[in-house]
């Protein structure tokens, strides 16, 4: 007499999944072994904090929405200031913190409205060729041609200054790097062996770009887009120093050290310390760039 066939239990989540797991496991040793990429990693952190919680932690909220002391005016860091006041007695670290919050947002608005628009059209010109890939890799030229600070002041002298046409002015001219990246990374992809499979069987041509393509690109873009953040913020900033970007009050870094130079170098810790938060966030980005292009191309540090 034979014994009952027992059912095979179904495969774990963990088994399933277990070379997704390993190659995880491999991207976050690579990550955590890297001292400066998580000298970067803690850089960003720390400012992604003083954005969300800045200012509900300042000491002197009403100095960052243009409150005057002029009894306070230009004294040195102290234990009651810690990095001193301005020429309206504002006290400076209230507004260097609360301004996180407002370079986070030029970041996040630049990067993604240049992503929003390079993606898509380098997708298409990879993919597509023929006269598509033409127009759009000449109009890309065309926007290569000019640098990138000069054609931003150019669009925001004739919008008019402020934050938001600040913003929109660096986002139209940043697009164009999405562009090659994505077209070149594109170019590659389509003639692997699983987009011929697909396109084979009959797969429609946005299956493919949504299931193929656009993954496959995504690693490049998210190492460029981080990398991207810190140079937005300083070209931002950049706008603001010449008055382009941010009005006051706002307590925006570059029109902070627009308006400290004047007082250089008797009080200078009005400029040093917006200064110094520019520095360091640029520096975080970049280096969690670099940490990330490290992990999700392994080949990139070969090279």
């Amino acid at each position: 007499m034979t014994s009952p066939t027992v059912p095979s239990q179904p495969p774990t989540f963990r088994e399933r999944h277990a070379s997704q797991i390993r190659q995880w496991r491999l991207h976050m040793h690579t990550f955590r072994s890297s001292f400066s990429t998580m000298l970067g990693f803690t850089l960003v952190v720390i400012f992604l904090v003083l954005a969300a919680v800045g200012p509900w932690i300042v000491p002197y909220p009403e100095d960052t929405m243009g409150a005057v002391h002029m009894g306070s005016r230009l004294l040195p860091p102290s234990a009651e200031h810690w990095f001193g006041t301005d020429e309206m007695g504002a006290d400076i670290f209230s507004r260097v913190v609360v301004g996180a919050r407002t370079s986070l947002w030029i970041g996040l608005v630049i990067t993604g409205l240049a992503a929003l628009i390079g993606v898509p059209l380098g997708i298409i010109a990879g993919y597509k060729g023929g006269w598509a890939r033409a127009v759009i890799m000449r109009v890309t030229d065309l926007f290569l041609a000019v640098p990138d600070l000069a054609l931003a002041l150019a669009i925001v002298a004739a919008l008019g200054p402020g934050i938001f046409n600040c913003m929109l002015a660096l986002a139209l001219v940043w697009w164009p790097g999405y562009v090659r990246l994505v077209e070149a990374k594109t170019l590659a992809v389509k003639e692997e062996l699983f987009v011929e499979s697909a396109r084979s069987i009959g797969a429609t041509t946005p299956w493919i770009l949504r299931h193929h393509i656009l993954p496959n690109c995504l690693s490049p873009i998210i190492v460029k887009m981080s990398m991207d953040m810190g140079m937005a913020i300083l070209a931002a900033a950049a706008l603001g120093f010449i008055g382009l970007g941010a009005r006051p009050p706002a307590p925006e870094w570059g029109a902070m050290i627009s308006t400290a130079r004047s007082y250089m170098p008797d009080w200078w810790w009005y400029s040093f310390f917006p200064g110094a938060a520019i520095f360091l966030t640029v520096l975080g980005f970049n280096l969690l760039g670099d940490g990330l292009r490290d992990m999700l191309d392994p080949r990139s540090r070969e090279r």
